[in-house]
């Protein structure tokens, strides 16, 4: 049966308004879901377009089925939701998301330096002479160190306990207010202390800690923006790989449209030999252009899945996931904004938010950082040192109770016996007794003692001075701090290339939408007069004034 006049207008209708959905913003239809109808707008009916009769010589070739994708099997993605799945599970996100992690870490190692540090440090020796009596010591040493962030000074507090049966020492203490000593005690001494340095010139205002934590806190605002970079970067690529595949899908609809139609024309043709109204040369003409429509058909379902692979690539995470063998079908239709870009609010809005020139920024901050830290290096160092103790001692088995002693003993009484003998009564020599006191009894006992000797008002112990350092013509500081003040030039240079290159960038980007704006306008005023050309070939085709050449060119115009 050969269609009428108005079916096959209705067919070529059918081309012209697939074509034109991309223009018009109408939603994406699955091209896999039929062979043979094909929904291409709302309020147009579906035109069903019979099937070649058996009697064709050729083999159906063309087809829209995809290696590796479960037809049935679909994930309906907005552009919304494609863009939340890669920043979930894009990996080059992840990446730049742990480099922010790395960079806090490094930050807080750097902090770490002004923790206070707690040492203890107990030690016990044994000491024996040839020939003579061991002696054993003990001590126990404690302090607490730190750093102090506000104007780089350094502190120390200590406790130190000692006990020493050394000879030597007991004697020297013996030879004072420990004097009438019992033999081989022990001496306990306990010491509390304070010491404290703070420079005056070099090092107050920033030292090397702090130039490295201010650093660190530069580098990490730099993690966070190549982090958004990347982010706005993988934002980009997905909104421009989700409109890829929208586009490769309509044009695998018009694609098929343009087959279908070419087979609805060899189906005439092909009556039209059987009653002797056309040549059979005519086949021949007519399966030539359903070849090549078949192949440019063939080409359009490899872009779909060229396109739907690199979204996916943006989108999953894991390369084994179930979701590589979905057929994404995208929910939203493209949207042509009327009005044109300005581009002066453009270059501003660039200028001002370019995650390329934020880290720029950041990085003259921290060449800034480093010229303070090296002109402060240049000084000379000057350091105030102050210390404050309190010192405790004590001796065990010490005499505390007064004794009376001859004043003359060893060979003094022997010189004075023999003396005596030589020397009448009333001329003799006596020997008198001399009182000798005991020890202090705050000074016997053992640490116990000692401990409280230290807040006796005759224990404090203080010191302070001045340490100065002068490096001979200090060429480290002076070319460190030269390399820094270069260095203020090399970044000044590239920020004005990098400006100039987003400069370039948002213009020639302005231009580009610009042009396609009023590209779609023309291709809508285009699209206007091809369906009314391929009408009016369409009659002249029915009324025997027109060829099929020419109809078909009437046909891939419009599909163009």
């Amino acid at each position: 049966m050969i269609l009428s006049r108005s079916q096959l207008i209705l067919a070529s209708v059918l081309l012209t308004c697939s074509m034109s959905a991309f223009a018009q913003g109408q939603p994406v239809q699955d091209p896999q879901a039929s062979s043979t109808s094909i929904v291409v707008a709302k309020n147009i009916p579906a035109v069903t377009v019979r099937s070649a009769p058996e009697v064709t010589r050729r083999a159906d070739t063309a087809t829209t089925n995809r290696i590796g994708v479960q037809t049935a099997d679909t994930l309906a993605l907005s552009l919304d939701d494609a863009i939340r799945r890669a920043l979930s599970n894009n990996n080059d996100v992840e990446v730049s998301r742990i480099d922010v992690r790395i960079s806090e870490t490094s930050l807080r190692s750097q902090l770490g330096v002004y923790d206070p540090v707690f040492t203890v440090a107990p030690n016990f020796s044994h000491s024996q002479v040839t020939g003579g009596v061991g002696t054993n010591d003990f001590r126990a040493s404690s302090d607490l160190r730190g750093l102090i962030r506000q104007g780089g000074g350094n502190y120390q507090a200590f406790f130190n306990n000692n006990r020493t049966e050394n000879a030597f020492a007991q004697q020297q203490a013996s030879s004072g207010q420990l004097s009438g000593g019992g033999g081989n005690s022990a001496i306990y001494t306990s010491s509390l202390g304070f010491n404290y340095t703070q420079p005056l010139f070099r090092n107050f205002k920033i030292d090397r800690n702090r130039q490295q934590i201010k650093i660190a806190r530069k580098r990490l605002l730099q993690s966070d923006a190549d982090f958004r970079l990347q982010a706005t970067g993988i934002i980009a690529r997905v909104q421009r790989s989700y409109w890829d595949l929208v586009f490769a899908l309509r044009d695998q609809q018009n694609q098929l449209a343009n087959v279908n139609l070419a087979k609805e024309n060899l189906r005439q043709i092909e009556v039209r030999i059987d009653v002797g109204a056309s040549a059979p040369i005519a086949r021949a003409e007519v399966e030539t252009e359903l070849a090549n429509r078949e192949g440019t058909l063939l080409s359009a379902t490899q872009q779909v899945s060229i396109a739907e692979n690199i979204l996916k690539e943006l989108i999953i995470k894991d390369p084994l996931a179930s979701e590589w063998n979905q057929t994404v079908v995208p929910t939203d239709a493209p949207k042509v904004d009327p009005d044109s870009v300005n581009l002066d609010v453009a270059l501003k809005d660039a200028t001002e938010n370019r995650f390329e020139l934020k880290r720029l920024k950041l990085e003259r901050e921290i060449n800034e950082t480093d010229i303070k830290y090296f002109r402060n290096q240049v000084k000379p160092q000057i350091d105030f040192n102050s210390s404050f103790n309190l010192g405790g001692l004590s001796q065990g088995g010490l005499n505390t109770s007064s004794s009376l002693v001859p004043q003359f003993l060893g060979n003094e009484e022997i010189l004075r016996q023999r003396l005596n003998l030589l020397l009448p009564p009333a001329n003799q020599i006596a020997n008198p007794f001399v009182t000798f006191p005991g020890s202090p009894s705050f000074l016997s006992g053992g640490f116990n003692r000692s401990l409280a000797n230290l807040f006796r008002s005759d224990a404090p112990n203080y010191s302070f001075g001045v340490t100065i350092s002068f490096p001979f013509r200090n060429r480290t500081a002076k070319a460190n701090l030269e390399g820094a003040q270069i260095t203020t030039e090399r970044i000044a240079a590239q920020t004005r290339a990098q400006e100039q290159a987003v400069i370039v960038e948002v213009r020639n980007a302005v231009q580009a939408v610009e042009t396609s704006r009023l590209r779609v306008l023309t291709a809508r005023r285009a699209r206007v007069s091809a369906e009314i050309q391929l009408e009016g070939e369409r009659r002249l085709y029915d009324a025997g004034r027109s060829t099929t050449f020419l109809l078909f060119q009437r046909e891939n115009t419009l599909n163009t």
